[in-house]
C-alpha cells in the first residue's frame, strides 16, 4: 500500500526492508529464548540463525523468480533479480530451503534434528508475521476484491490501484501476520511446558498447512493448477506430513 518509509535524494528505504529486519530481530529473540529445549548454546544460535536467513531469502527469491521469470521481466533484466528490496520472496521457497539447510546442519553437527526444529517454530512465525506486514505495505501477495466492511483500498493511482481496480481488497497478508503471532504465542507456551520432541514442528506443519489453504481462497494474485494454487498444494502436503508427525511422535516420544 505504502512502500517508501522514508526517501533521501534518490535513496530510499522500503517498509517491506524494514519490517524484514524487525522479523529477524524477533526471531533471533524467540530463538535465544527458547535454545534451552534443544540444549542449544548461544554460538550454536546465532550460526543457525545465519543459516536459515540467508537459505531462507535465497530460497524465497529463487521460488519467486522461477514462478514469475517471464510475467515479471527477468527475463529481459536478470540483473533484476537481485532486487529483494522491492519484494518478490515466495514463503514456501524460503521455508523449504531453510528447513533442508537446517536439517543438514544438525546432522553434521550430531544435533537432535527434531528439537532444533521444534525451537525455530516460534521464529519462523514470528519472522513470518512481520514480513506479511512488510508485504501489506509493499502492496504484494494482495486478496481479491471484497464489499465486506474490513475490505481496504489501495491509494488512487498505486499500481496496486491499477490491478484492483480501485476496489476494495480483502487485508488477507494482515490476516496472516495475525495468525503466525497467534501460533508464535501458542508455540512458545508449547516449549516451555516441555513438549515432546517433534510435537511443536509438526504441529506448525500441519496448522499453517491448513491456515495456507484458506489464505488462499482470499488471495487475488495467483493462477490456479489443477483447480488449487500451488501454495495450496504444498499446504496439503504440510498437513498430511505434518499430521503424521505429530502421530508419531505423541505416540513415541517423552515430554521433555
Amino acid at each position: 500500500m505504502y512502500p517508501i518509509a522514508l526517501e533521501l535524494g534518490n535513496f530510499s528505504i522500503r517498509w517491506y526492508g524494514v519490517m524484514a529486519a524487525v522479523g529477524f530481530i524477533a526471531a533471533s529473540y524467540l530463538l535465544d529464548y527458547n535454545r534451552k529445549s534443544a540444549n542449544l548454546s548461544k554460538d550454536q544460535c546465532g550460526t543457525l540463525l545465519i543459516i536459515a536467513l540467508i537459505a531462507g531469502i535465497a530460497g524465497a527469491r529463487i521460488f519467486y523468480v522461477t514462478q514469475f521469470f517471464y510475467e515479471k521481466g527477468f527475463a529481459e533484466d536478470p540483473v533484476s533479480i537481485l532486487y529483494i528490496h522491492r519484494g518478490g520472496l515466495v514463503f514456501y521457497g524460503g521455508f523449504i530451503l531453510a528447513l533442508l539447510c537446517l536439517v543438514l546442519y544438525s546432522w553434521k553437527k550430531h544435533l537432535d534434528i527434531f528439537r532444533v526444529l521444534d525451537v525455530f517454530v516460534p521464529a519462523i512465525t514470528a519472522a513470518h508475521g512481520f514480513g506479511r506486514i512488510g508485504c501489506f505495505l509493499n502492496g504484494c501477495c494482495f486478496g481479491r476484491t471484497t464489499s465486506a466492511f474490513w475490505g481496504v483500498t489501495a491509494p488512487e493511482g498505486s499500481w496496486l490501484w491499477v490491478q484492483t481496480g480501485g476496489l476494495p481488497i480483502h487485508p488477507v497478508q494482515l490476516l496472516e501476520a495475525g495468525e503466525n503471532f497467534i501460533l508464535c504465542f501458542i508455540f512458545c507456551q508449547f516449549l516451555k511446558k516441555g513438549a515432546k520432541r517433534g510435537t511443536v514442528v509438526s504441529a506448525y506443519l500441519a496448522i499453517y498447512g491448513i491456515l495456507r489453504c484458506f489464505n488462499e481462497t482470499l488471495r487475488g494474485d495467483n493462477d490456479l493448477f489443477w483447480k488449487f494454487t500451488p501454495a495450496q498444494w504444498i499446504g496439503v502436503a504440510m498437513i498430511i506430513a505434518g499430521g503424521s508427525m505429530y502421530y508419531y511422535f505423541t505416540k513415541h516420544e517423552k515430554k521433555a
